[in-house]
């Protein structure tokens, strides 16, 4: 069996979700991320939107076969937050992405298993109302040649219908293209048989 090559992520940002119990209101936000900078960002935005809230719990997933996730109670009890937001992450097998889900605390303790409920309920609405879409696993190569060889190269481009991400293109030319993970040895194989045509995967 292959290894597949795509992965599910969400397209853009969701609009804030509201879920209610007993006097709580928790929001739910997703994003689409690629590193951990950019939680801090987030949670940043939000506590700045939400001051008056009291907790900021997340949970997040980075990676499309190393994966890195980390789940935050935020002062809840131990793994009644994060870690029920993170399970709706591996339920709905989404990657590359942010759950936040914002408490402001109604006078009524929910209990564990309340707020088990809640920040699963509300991560799971959140993800309902995202645009989750699949993406390609892509290598990336760069080729490297000199000015002459411009058309036999720019021939396989266009064959073999690739993707070019970047190009500096002078007398010693680079192109830089992303291939699709299940196609990249055989492109590779191409370019490295030609002669005075360089490629490497970076």
């Amino acid at each position: 069996m292959t290894k597949k090559d795509t992965y599910k992520t969400i397209e853009t940002n969701t609009e804030a979700i509201l879920f209610k119990d007993k006097n709580s209101k928790f929001f739910g936000y997703a994003y689409p991320i690629t590193s951990e900078d950019e939680v801090k960002y987030y949670i940043k935005k939000l506590k700045e939107r939400h001051h008056a809230a009291r907790h900021w719990c997340y949970a997040y997933q980075i990676g499309t076969e190393t994966v890195r996730y980390r789940t935050n109670d935020d002062g809840e009890p131990n793994n009644s937050a994060g870690t029920p937001i993170y399970g709706q992450i591996q339920s709905f097998d989404v990657t590359n992405i942010l759950i936040i889900v914002v408490r402001y605390f109604g006078g009524i303790k929910l209990g564990v298993g309340g707020l088990i409920n809640a920040y699963k309920t509300t991560a799971q609405l959140t993800l309902e109302a995202s645009n989750i879409l699949e993406k390609t696993i892509n290598l990336d190569y760069s080729i490297s040649f000199d000015y002459k060889n411009m058309n036999t190269v720019m021939r396989i481009i266009k064959e073999k219908n690739l993707n070019i991400t970047k190009q500096k293109l002078e007398m010693d030319c680079q192109i830089i293209i992303s291939v699709r993970k299940k196609e990249a040895l055989k492109i590779f194989e191409i370019f490295s048989t030609l002669f005075e045509i360089e490629i490497k995967q970076i």
